[in-house]
């Protein structure tokens, strides 16, 4: 445990740093979020008492910085000076305590605030995920559900420990975190398998920020349970779907990105597509899902040629949305999609070049009219090399389209020097879409 020496000047940081941070807390209007079931101040007042040890204002730090972050509107009431000073009296700490504590296990490397965090999650972690499994339900108990669950324990504690996990994961990156999977992936897999959304969605945020600082040979024996997790989770709320993909995809394409065929990167592609099929005006979501869908195809590759019956028909869909993002989104994977399969001699061709050619006519009303026809220029170019007679059989109904005099102009001075893209793509905007 982490103590610091009584008339020390550890000590003494700890008392002046709990005593600002108190009165500031102590000034500021509170009243409780409609949906939370506790008082989050005085969750926090305890934690910044007098006798408060490192841990304690540790964990207040950990809850009074996280306002920034959270969405949910539990901690908005945290103005940003109370945050902004959490945060710098937790600087100072770890400062204090390298200097007064740590100095027999000096890690160079290692910044001093990162030094207090790696000491910290063996005592804070396991106290945490107590705290969200308190309110968790027994699966194996048919008769345990919601009401059950927080009437047990209020699920506003198990969202205040969710808040300060996610913190003390966020301030450890690699090479450092991939040491501790042993420890934080056990709480994040207890977040995520919580009922709560908020809860659930922190628990995603750390998966997320866990599968980019770590090495996949790290993980070990949770990389099932961790991808099983993610796949669990396709069907969240709204408001925490964009950080389910997210996981989910820097996960998947981290384990397993030696194995195009693995079955995680089947189960995980069906999955998405199941549930963007019942929801395809769903724009919040298409676009979460459009914003990561590239590295897994770079993931899947030429595999992706399995999937195109349910792929491409929601992306003829998309490329006719009603937002700019989301058509660009959809060129863009379309782009990438192409490039990775060459397309074979799918059944798709005809239908893809006559979906292309409507929306460079629908672009002539959109702001980003630029940026679309040049994504659609360079796809028609890519099919064009790729697929030769068959595109050019594809193409043909629409050579005398007056509204597309520029676009084939475009693609005749391609065929001709077969240059990727053609320099009148390039004039007419950013190509691809990054």
């Amino acid at each position: 445990m982490l103590e610091a020496p009584p008339s020390s000047p550890l000590r003494e940081l700890l008392l002046r740093s709990s005593t600002q941070l108190s009165e500031s807390l102590a000034t500021v209007p509170y009243t409780p979020h409609r949906a939370s079931n506790i008082s989050v101040k005085a969750f926090l007042e305890p934690l910044l008492l007098p006798t408060a040890s490192v841990k304690d204002l540790a964990l207040a730090c950990a809850l009074l910085c996280s306002s920034a972050f959270d969405h949910s509107g539990i901690l908005s009431w945290i103005p940003s000076h109370l945050s902004s000073l959490a945060t710098s009296s937790f600087s100072e700490l770890s400062c204090a305590y390298l200097a007064e504590l740590g100095n027999g296990n000096r890690d160079v490397v290692v910044p001093p605030e990162k030094r207090l965090v790696l000491e910290l999650m063996p005592e804070v972690l396991p106290l945490l995920k107590e705290r969200i499994q308190e309110s968790s339900i027994n699966k194996s108990d048919e008769s345990d559900e919601f009401s059950a669950a927080s009437a047990r324990v209020p699920v506003g504690f198990a969202i205040l420990a969710a808040f300060q996990f996610r913190w003390f994961i966020t301030q450890v990156d690699y090479p450092h975190l991939g040491k501790l999977c042993g420890l934080v992936i056990p709480c994040a897999l207890t977040a995520v398998d919580h009922w709560s959304a908020v809860v659930k969605g922190q628990g995603m945020i750390s998966l997320a920020h866990i599968g980019r600082n770590v090495d996949a040979a790290e993980l070990g024996g949770y990389v099932d349970a961790v991808l099983d997790a993610c796949c669990q989770n396709t069907a969240s709320d709204d408001e925490i779907w964009h950080h389910v993909v997210e996981a989910s995809v820097v996960l998947v394409t981290l384990t397993q990105r030696s194995n195009p065929r693995s079955p995680w990167f089947e189960r995980m592609l069906n999955e998405f597509i199941s549930h963007l099929e019942r929801q395809p005006r769903n724009k919040d979501r298409r676009i979460a899902w459009l914003r990561y869908a590239d590295s897994l195809f770079n993931g899947v590759g030429l595999v992706l040629l399995a999937h195109f019956r349910r792929i491409l028909p929601l992306f003829f869909q998309w490329m006719h949305a009603d937002d700019n993002e989301t058509i660009l989104l959809v060129l863009k994977c379309t782009y990438i999609i192409l490039r990775l399969t060459w397309i074979r001699n799918s059944p798709f061709i005809a239908k893809l070049v006559d979906e292309l050619a409507v929306v460079y006519k629908e672009a002539a009303l959109r702001t980003a009219r630029e940026d679309i026809r040049a994504n659609i220029c360079q796809i028609l170019i890519l099919l064009q090399e790729s697929k030769g007679l068959h595109f050019d059989a594809a193409w043909d109904k629409h050579r005398s389209d007056p509204d597309l005099t520029t676009l084939n102009l475009s693609l005749s001075r391609s065929s001709n020097t077969k240059t990727v893209p053609s320099e009148d793509c390039l004039q007419q905007g950013s190509v691809p879409v990054q």
